[in-house]
């Protein structure tokens, strides 16, 4: 995989054309364009066909979580749509976790198609420890020892990743095994602002520790020069697969 293709560029817009004018500018720059829930609510699921026509690879980030019967649906959905990603909270439970692994699959051969990466959402890089205990109620566990727990269990339930915070990858892999794939968000280069995630780390560090795929928004849509941002957060990303792979040699 090159670097740039670990590159999950987050389209955080409402407008359809301001989405299109990103992906015109990055399409070659970065591997996959991420439509969240304020695009996809503005302006609905064409926008996923327009991407695409483009050339373009896309992760609906839409988060589902509901009775297994409603997310399994939706799941069907999604592979209708020819997404490369979407993903689901892992708080949802194994039942509607498994429901949704297998309504994709039999969509999946239904159509003739590769079925949708279907990523499960540990722990938002917005819950730290405090905001874990205090308003989730969750007690008794680190942030990383319930990403990991919520991890296992959607690898049990046919789910073939997570998104989870760099700070976790390391674990979550030690724990679930190179086949899964781990997508982390909270992705700030050392000349990007932290916003409002607040378990953070550069692009470097999180492909160090194991990550798959990088989900970076304002750090590139937001700069002067989008197109050299992305082509300096790949080159990091070059760097740090190139040791790795002199490391085991």
């Amino acid at each position: 995989m090159k670097a740039k293709d670990r590159i999950i560029l987050a389209l955080d817009v409402n407008t359809e054309d301001e989405a299109i004018d990103l992906v015109e500018t990055l399409q070659g720059h970065v591997g996959v364009f991420k439509v969240g829930m304020e695009l996809y609510t503005a302006v609905g699921p064409g926008i996923v066909k327009r991407i695409q026509d483009l050339g373009g690879s896309v992760f609906v980030d839409l988060k589902f979580h509901d009775i297994p019967n409603t997310v399994a649906s939706a799941g069907r959905v999604m592979t209708r749509l020819g997404c490369a990603m979407f993903t689901v909270h892992a708080a949802g439970g194994g039942a509607m976790l498994s429901a949704l692994s297998e309504a994709v699959r039999e969509e999946a051969e239904t159509l003739g198609v590769k079925p949708p990466l279907i990523l499960a959402v540990t722990v938002l890089t917005s819950i730290d420890q405090q905001i874990l205990e205090d308003d989730l109620f969750i007690k008794g566990l680190s942030v990383k020892d319930a990403a990991v727990r919520w991890a296992r269990l959607a690898r049990d339930s046919g789910i073939g990743g997570v998104i989870c915070s760099p700070l976790e990858t390391t674990a979550i892999r030690a724990a679930c095994g190179p086949e899964f794939r781990l997508v982390t968000p909270g992705i700030r280069p050392h000349w990007a602002g932290k916003h409002d995630q607040r378990r953070v780390t550069t692009p470097g560090e999180a492909v160090r520790g194991g990550a798959d795929y990088i989900v970076v928004g304002r750090a590139i849509t937001r700069a002067a020069d989008p197109v050299s941002a992305a082509k300096l957060i790949a080159e990091e990303i070059e760097e740090v697969v190139g040791e790795r792979d002199v490391d085991q040699r």
